[in-house]
């Protein structure tokens, strides 16, 4: 979209959000002074420090530092992009995007029908399990495994009846065709025919959504009492735009703000492994897709402040390969891995329905860190005479370290690597000079994999950590305070001047919206810019300039011009004098050179030109 379109279709979904309604839709608000307060919900300290400005539309955080408007606040508490943030806030306050089109060829609409078919789709499965009398087996092992009613209710689960053409029998809004059903995964088509069917038709429906709620997708599970040709135990919904299982966590809806609160998530490997944790009071317990925990779900799990991560994995040997081939995931981030193997077999659907919640909870809290559970893996059974064996285990544990290259905190993976020397030196013997001669040498012979890049390639904008200068806030601050001194101002301060990334961004954006016809006013910048880091440091400067309101404004603004010439002039003298003494130039143009000095100094200190007589 053109620089005003996009513009425009921002102001219509942020006039048509209150922030107070939004934030208060998250976290408790109270009144306090002109606005309101809160508790963040980005630390953990126990005072209101989250204040929000009703008059503004703007929040900040007086502890950790963030800011920003609706948008900023969205992006920042879902872990989403600002497209997503946009179309979300667009869907809530109903407000149909400009420049996208009505098409439902759109890409948006798409999306957006396909929302609609698998809620609608939940909801009929949902309505099945519970009212039909062919839902029996359905309920009869729901009530097998110990799952409640609430839990039904909260988890929506569903059944999908034993007939192959249900769903499009139960006539679904006009806009939901057979081929949307299709785009959905509801549906599949058959190989020989191409006739389309149910694709989860006779099975226990598990409905998985996205972080925000939305349904995605859904488990299918074996039932028994329902005959089926297909014998697996679970189907999941097949790739579609809007599920993509290795970004998805089951659970992860109604398990983040827990996450986020207590910074610690339990991921498990089952549907009714996390139903079970939550009716036992474990509400920030998710569970992968049939999948093994990957980079996505690290990603996902760190959005929502997770700094602990108990994988509980079962105790066989295939539990022990996955955890290992984890333990390489988390050498490159920063989340603290730990690892628990139930006992005896179990699930953890079925260890807490034996043994309860406060057995589950010890076995959490003493859960070992991953770093000692791949030691002691290796190390298992060894004697420490028997050479060979104790080589082939050292030789796997440094080899799984040797693949870790954390280059957002090498301070980090430095201490895990200290960490787990420290510990082979002694549980074999060998020395912690010979093991970092050994992990050195494995790292130097090219052994590390293809493909495992950090969790993320962003790197910051140092020149955006730089402190901002006096000026360059005074500069931001004048313009938040009064956006028609920019008429003044820019006729003697340039972009380039600016050397603090955050402002000069700033700057530039409001030169924009005033070449465009706009005052750049604190909410036009704030639709303007999408960075939350730059919204967040908007509305800080904003706060601070609102204290000095009381001063003589056109006396700032004068003091803030003859600052940036004053600068400009240091500049230029010192390009004369460097080229004075580098260069050998003519009489003629050294007498110019000092010349222009002497014009530039008379100009900027308001001296008139010297008159003959």
């Amino acid at each position: 979209m053109s620089f005003a379109s996009s513009h425009d279709a921002k102001e219509e979904v942020k006039r048509a959000t209150d922030i107070v309604e939004l934030v208060g839709s998250y976290l408790p608000l109270r009144r306090d002074g002109v606005g309101f307060a809160g508790l963040c919900p980005w630390h953990n300290d126990r005072r209101p420090s989250l204040k929000v400005n009703p008059g503004r539309q703007s929040y900040r955080c007086f502890v950790c530092d963030e800011g920003g408007d609706v948008f900023s606040f969205v992006m920042k508490i879902e872990g989403i992009s600002f497209p997503e943030a946009l179309e979300m806030l667009a869907e809530r306050a109903g407000v149909t995007l400009r420049g996208r089109g009505k098409s439902p060829d759109q890409p948006a609409n798409q999306r957006k029908t396909l929302y609609e078919a698998l809620r609608w789709a939940e909801s009929e499965y949902h309505r099945f399990l519970l009212e039909s009398p062919e839902a029996e087996p359905g309920r009869a092992y729901l009530a097998g495994r110990g799952i409640n009613a609430e839990s039904i209710g909260r988890f929506l689960l569903g059944l999908a009846p034993n007939r192959w053409d249900w769903l499009r029998s139960r006539n679904p809004p006009q806009a939901i065709t057979t081929e949307v059903l299709e785009r959905a995964g509801l549906l599949g088509a058959g190989r020989e025919t191409g006739r389309p069917f149910d694709r989860f038709k006779g099975r226990l429906l598990f409905s998985i959504r996205d972080p925000q709620g939305r349904p995605v997708g859904s488990g299918g599970r074996l039932v028994p009492g329902i005959e089926l040709s297909s014998q697996a135990k679970y189907i999941n919904s097949p790739e579609t735009p809007l599920f993509e299982k290795s970004n998805l966590l089951y659970g992860l809806d109604l398990a983040r703000e827990t996450i986020r609160r207590t910074e610690t998530a339990i991921v498990v490997e089952g549907y009714t492994d996390v139903i079970m944790a939550h009716q036992h009071g474990f509400t920030n317990t998710v569970a992968v897709l049939g999948t093994a925990l990957g980079k996505g779900h690290i990603r996902l799990l760190s959005r929502y402040q997770a700094q602990r991560v108990v994988l509980v994995l079962d105790g066989d040997e295939a539990g022990q390969r996955r955890a290992n081939e984890i333990l390489e995931l988390f050498l490159d981030s920063e989340l603290d891995l730990r690892i628990l193997t139930l006992p005896e077999g179990l699930d953890p659907c079925d260890f807490l329905l034996q043994r309860g919640r406060e057995a589950m909870s010890e076995l959490i809290d003493r859960a070992v860190d991953a770093l000692e559970h791949r030691l002691s893996g290796a190390l298992r059974h060894l004697e420490v005479n028997d050479t060979h064996a104790v080589q082939r285990a050292v030789e796997g544990v440094l080899a799984t370290l040797s693949k870790a290259r954390n280059v957002n905190d090498p301070t980090a993976l430095r201490v895990k690597e200290d960490q787990i020397i420290f510990r082979l030196s002694r549980r074999t013997g060998i020395s912690k000079q010979r093991l970092n001669e050994r992990l050195a040498a494995l790292r130097r012979g090219g052994r590390r994999p293809m493909g495992n890049e950090p969790l993320s390639d962003e790197e910051p904008d140092r020149d955006a950590r730089k402190p901002i200068n006096p000026r360059e806030r005074e500069l931001i601050e004048i313009l938040l305070i009064e956006p028609e001194a920019l008429v003044a101002i820019r006729q003697d301060v340039r972009p380039e001047q600016i050397e603090n990334a955050d402002c000069r961004q700033i700057y530039e954006t409001a030169c924009r919206l005033a070449d465009a016809g706009m005052a750049p006013s604190l909410d036009r910048l704030l639709l303007e810019i999408d960075e939350p880091r730059i919204k967040g440091r908007l509305v800080e400067l904003d706060e601070l300039g609102r204290d000095k309101t009381n001063t003589d404004l056109a006396a700032r603004i004068r003091a803030l011009i003859d600052l940036f010439q004053r600068r400009d002039h240091r500049h230029e003298q010192r390009s004369a004098i460097d080229t004075l003494k580098q260069t050998p130039l003519a009489e003629k143009e050294e007498a110019e050179l000092l010349d222009r000095l002497i014009r530039s100094e008379r100009s900027r200190q308001r001296i008139s030109e010297p008159t003959d007589g």
